[in-house]
């Protein structure tokens, strides 16, 4: 029992901190995140019903421009790698229902990069062919560089989407 009353203690700052990072953004506003302009807009807002109930829809979109001198690049190696952590940044819609599979959050993440590559195999008739397959060679976000996601938030009826931005960098 004083494990436990002791683990709760020591992880209670740890959970309460995980939002510590997160600013506050509203419709139109543009904030800076470590080098990073992050822009927030609703595009459209309509009132749905979804199980009896009253909601509002907003259709939003958010864009991160670097606006530093800094580029962010993650190269990948000759073998099969699985890249997970490609975000940039992740705007979170706190008061989001996810009603009618709706979003929650947007993750604005880096530029994929292809590249051809060249392959050669036998084809069913047994004839010796080579063929080009795109590849995902890295991932990037130079300096000047925007991008851009919509989503979907469905909030309760007369409020709108109370939103905040995190850095994943």
């Amino acid at each position: 029992m004083k494990n436990l009353f002791f683990f709760l203690i020591l992880s209670l700052p740890l959970l309460l901190g995980i939002n510590v990072n997160a600013q506050k953004i509203s419709d139109g506003q543009t904030i800076e995140v470590n080098g990073m302009s992050v822009t927030f807009n609703i595009l459209n807002k309509e009132s749905v019903e979804a199980g009896g109930k009253p909601y509002d829809r907003y259709k939003v979109s958010a864009t991160v421009k670097n606006a530093s001198d800094k580029g962010y690049n993650i190269r990948l190696t000759s073998y099969p790698q699985i890249v997970s952590n490609i975000g940039l940044v992740e705007l979170d819609c706190i008061n989001a229902t996810g009603a009618k599979l709706t979003s929650k959050k947007i993750e604005l993440k880096m530029k994929a990069q292809m590249i051809n590559v060249s392959y050669s195999a036998y084809d069913k008739s047994g004839k010796f062919v080579t063929n080009m397959i795109p590849v995902i060679g890295s991932y990037y976000f130079d300096p000047g560089d925007a991008i851009s996601d919509n989503a979907i938030f469905i909030v309760p009826q007369g409020e709108k989407p109370d939103v905040s931005v995190r850095n994943l960098r």
